[in-house]
Order: C-alpha cells, then sequence, then structure tokens
C-alpha cells in the first residue's frame, strides 16, 4: 500500500516519539521465548529513542536482562476510533544505561516528575531502544516501514547545544513560561495550559502541561546554544504576530 502524496511519515514517526509518554512494550519470555506485553512510562533521548525506567522486580525487565529484542507500540490515542489515529510499532534492542545515564535520567524526570520519588531505587535501571526500524499506521493508504534515519534526529556536530540543553530548560521554566503559552496556543493550537520545557534537539523543542506534550518543530536545524537561543526569540516573535493579527 503507497501513502498519499500529502503524507509525510517521518514528520509523524517523529513527532509519536517525543509526544508518548506511554506505551506498550513487547519483550520474550526468559526460558520459553513466548510474547509478553507491558504497559510503561517513557520519555524521549535527544535523538528520539525512548527512555524507560523499569525494576528488574519486573517481568518485562528479566525478559529483556535474557533477550534485548523489543517492540514498542506507541499510538496518538485520537477521539472516536483508536483505530483512526497514527501509531507506530518500533521495533529495536533495550539496553541499560552506562555512560548516559545522568542523560536518560534527567530528560526522563523532565517528562515524568513524580519519578523523582523511586529513581534512586536499588532494583531500577534506564533503559534506552535502540531501534532497528519501525511500522507506521496513519489510516487508510498511510501505511509505511521507516528506516532509524528516516525518524531518528542526527545529532552530529551539535555537542554545544547538547551541552547547552539542561541550562536552557531551566532558563525557559524559570523565567519564560509566557513565551512556551505563545508556542502551544499560536503555533500549535493546542488549549491553555501551565506549559513547560521538558528538551530540546537540533530539530525541536518538546513541552509538557501534566501528561500532554507537544512538539514544536524548527523551521531550521540548530546546533548551538545561541543558535536555539535566536530560534526561540523568532518564534516567539512570530507567535506574538498571530496575536497581533486576531487583534486588528
Amino acid at each position: 500500500m503507497q501513502p498519499t502524496p500529502d503524507f509525510v511519515p517521518q514528520k509523524l514517526a517523529k513527532s509519536l516519539l517525543r509526544r508518548s509518554r506511554q506505551g506498550a512494550l513487547a519483550t520474550l519470555m526468559a526460558g520459553s521465548g513466548d510474547p509478553y506485553c507491558s504497559l510503561v512510562n517513557l520519555a524521549s533521548h535527544p535523538d528520539g529513542s525512548p527512555i524507560l525506567l523499569i525494576s528488574r522486580l519486573a517481568v518485562h525487565t528479566r525478559n529483556i536482562l535474557s533477550d534485548c529484542r523489543v517492540s514498542l507500540m506507541l499510538d496518538e490515542r485520537a477521539p472516536g476510533d483508536p483505530l483512526e489515529g497514527g501509531r507506530i510499532m518500533l521495533s529495536g534492542r533495550a539496553e541499560q544505561a552506562e555512560g548516559e545515564k545522568d542523560l536518560l535520567q534527567r530528560r526522563y524526570l523532565n517528562a515524568h516528575p513524580s519519578a523523582e520519588a523511586f529513581v534512586s531505587f536499588k532494583d531500577f535501571s534506564f533503559f534506552r531502544i535502540i531501534p532497528s526500524g519501525t511500522h507506521l499506521v496513519a489510516g487508510f493508504g498511510r501505511i509505511v516501514d521507516l528506516k532509524p534515519e528516516q525518524f531518528l534526529t542526527d545529532l552530529a556536530g551539535a555537542d554545544d547545544l547538547l551541552a547547552a540543553e539542561e541550562g536552557a530548560i531551566e532558563h525557559m521554566n524559570a523565567d519564560h513560561r509566557e513565551a512556551m503559552a505563545l508556542y502551544a496556543a499560536k503555533l500549535l493550537g493546542a488549549a491553555e495550559g501551565d506549559w513547560r520545557c521538558t528538551g530540546c534537539d537540533p530539530e525541536g523543542l518538546d513541552m509538557q502541561d501534566g501528561q500532554t506534550a507537544l512538539r514544536l518543530d524548527f523551521p531550521e536545524r540548530v546546533t548551538t546554544g545561541q543558535a536555539l537561543r535566536k530560534m526561540l526569540v523568532r518564534l516567539v516573535g512570530e507567535a506574538r504576530a498571530k496575536v497581533n493579527q486576531k487583534a486588528d
């Protein structure tokens, strides 16, 4: 089945990875190899790959430690018939955090602040799913398989931005909540809310109000902290221009 001409599957897949906060995780039962599915909370790495915080007491964690092959189903939870909404089945392997633990923890807690209560428990560990591909379904004529390079964000040359990310998030949440409210309402058409920044990367900004997440795509790639600041100022200007247009 071929996608319709106006369909951009890469964009939808990227958006689902960034906006999803829960998903159905499929693992293989240790010993038997039987399929096992469970509901998990997740966040996203700067490249878009899913981050999990799971306990070794859980069956799915024991399964992963025996065989790291997994799949993860994410969907838009569209109103009405859920089969009419976009969804992806991402396949890959789950790897326990080592050198990136601090990054994964920070990003996960930005998305799930309540996890602060148990993140230090000895049986909990961070895992990152390294995708091998994804199957996207977004309605009739909109079914396509994608390779990782088509839905993950290229982080090459973005070391300066990644180093500045933590400070940028803190600054946005402390001093620029009005800007994020404008992004959400005027650029993304979202309802008013207590929007806060949870992450940024070369391709966009992630915001969240409760468990509702939004993705603000940048019109062009940014790779430094200075470029990020200029982009955010530019987007605030565009949002305010929409407010002024409506007032006129």
